[in-house]
C-alpha cells in the first residue's frame, strides 16, 4: 500500500512539474512581460530594466530567418536617425537570437547578430536553450516582433513576416508609446 502511495504521488509530480518549472504564458496584447536574462556575444548579461523607462522592440529571431524583417526594420532605423520621430531616449529596439532554431553553429549565428548589430546599431543578446520562445509561446522558425510600453506590457506581436501594409501603424504605434 505504501508503494503504491507512493508511486501516486511520484506521477502527480511528473505530470505537474514541467508546467510550473517552465511557467509558460502564451504572452498576449496587454499582458505583463515576464523578466528574462541573456548574455550578448561578449557575456554581458541584460534583461529588460537594462533599458528601464524606454519602449522596447525585442525581435526574437530564428537565424535562419534574419531578414525577413528587414524591410521593418529599415522602416524603424529611418524613423529614428533621419525623420527623429522616434527618440533614442525613449525606446530601444533589439534582438534576441532563437539559437535553439538552427542548424547554423553558434560562431556563424554570432556572425551573422554581429552584422545585423551594425547594420541596426543595436544589441543582439542570444537564447541558446528557446528560454524565451518556450516561456511566451513564441513561433519558432520563424521571426517575432514584441513591442513592449515602458512598463512591460505587451501592446503589440507579430508572428512571422510583418505585412509592409502595418508597418506604418506600428510605427505609429511606437511613437504613440514613447510620448506617454
Amino acid at each position: 500500500m505504501k508503494n503504491r502511495s507512493l508511486l501516486v504521488i511520484a506521477l502527480f509530480f511528473l505530470i505537474i512539474s514541467p508546467g510550473i518549472l517552465a511557467q509558460k504564458i502564451d504572452i498576449k496584447v496587454g499582458d505583463k512581460a515576464t523578466e528574462w536574462e541573456f548574455l550578448d556575444a561578449d557575456n554581458n548579461p541584460f534583461t529588460m530594466d537594462t533599458w528601464k523607462g524606454k519602449v522596447l522592440q525585442i525581435n526574437y529571431v530564428d537565424p535562419d530567418e534574419s531578414d525577413l524583417n528587414d524591410e521593418f526594420n529599415d522602416l524603424i532605423k529611418i524613423a529614428i536617425d533621419v525623420d527623429s520621430i522616434i527618440s533614442k531616449d525613449h525606446f530601444k529596439g533589439f534582438g534576441i537570437v532563437d539559437c535553439a532554431s538552427t542548424w547554423k553553429p553558434d560562431f556563424l549565428v554570432r556572425t551573422i547578430a554581429g552584422k545585423k548589430a551594425k547594420k541596426f546599431d543595436t544589441t543582439i543578446l542570444f537564447d541558446y536553450d528557446a528560454i524565451l520562445r518556450e516561456q511566451w509561446n513564441l513561433k519558432k522558425d520563424s521571426y517575432n516582433v514584441i513591442i513592449l510600453d515602458k512598463n512591460r506590457i505587451c501592446r503589440a506581436i507579430y508572428k512571422g513576416k510583418i505585412d509592409s501594409s502595418e508597418n506604418q501603424e506600428i510605427i505609429d504605434l511606437i511613437v504613440k508609446l514613447t510620448k506617454e
